[in-house]
């Protein structure tokens, strides 16, 4: 297993050896991020949340992020919310590392998934719709060409992405787990409570 230094706060909260796939892998939870460049897999389950598995075709160094909410809403005076809980800032720093690391921005193609109607309380406010089209409106503004996708819908999904060649696997969970949900709605409650904080690279 390898080692890797980790980012505060929004960084995968943990890197393991997976055995089904042989492969050292990266998990993320809803505000989390990760990017690499070694033959490795990124994972996560999505409900009504969204992420965007971002690429460069030629190089392979790549990343997946994973956000609940589209934009801030207009709470904070910048107009990019300096938080992962947001579409708008999670696809920024997903982008601007995968390019610190050596991406050239001509190569990135994405793929992108989730935005699930999983949580009753928060259909209401069409969270994994809205979601769904913030991504692909974002990736279009910024010239990214979205190859795949899956998107809307019912259910869940769990994501396997292998940034170095591209290859995704999603795998539609048949009911929303009570882990899922929980999940889902703790990460929504800590949403209005939390301090939006970080800094970000416009580009």
């Amino acid at each position: 297993m390898q080692t890797i230094t980790l980012k505060p706060e929004n960084f995968a909260s943990y890197v393991y050896h997976d055995r089904n796939f042989n492969c050292d892998t990266a998990k993320i939870l809803p505000g989390e991020y990760y990017y690499t460049h070694d033959d490795m897999m990124i994972v996560t389950v999505l409900g009504s949340c969204v992420s965007a598995c971002l690429r460069d075709r030629v190089n392979g160094i790549g990343g997946m992020n994973h956000f609940m909410l589209p934009d801030g809403g207009g709470e904070a005076d910048s107009p990019v919310s300096a938080s992962m809980r947001y579409g708008t800032y999670a696809m920024e720093v997903l982008i601007n590392d995968v390019l610190k690391a050596g991406a050239k921005r001509e190569n990135l193609e994405c793929k992108v998934f989730g935005g699930g109607a999983v949580l009753r309380g928060m259909n209401a406010m069409n969270v994994g719709e809205r979601n769904a089209k913030f991504v692909k409106t974002f990736l279009s503004a910024e010239g990214i060409r979205v190859v795949a996708e899956d998107l809307n819908d019912i259910w869940p999904r769990k994501v396997h992405f292998f940034p170095r060649t591209g290859k995704v696997l999603v795998k539609k969970l048949k009911s929303s787990s009570s882990d899922l949900i929980n999940s889902e709605r703790d990460y929504a409650s800590k949403l209005s409570t939390k301090p939006v904080g970080g800094e970000i690279d416009l580009f």
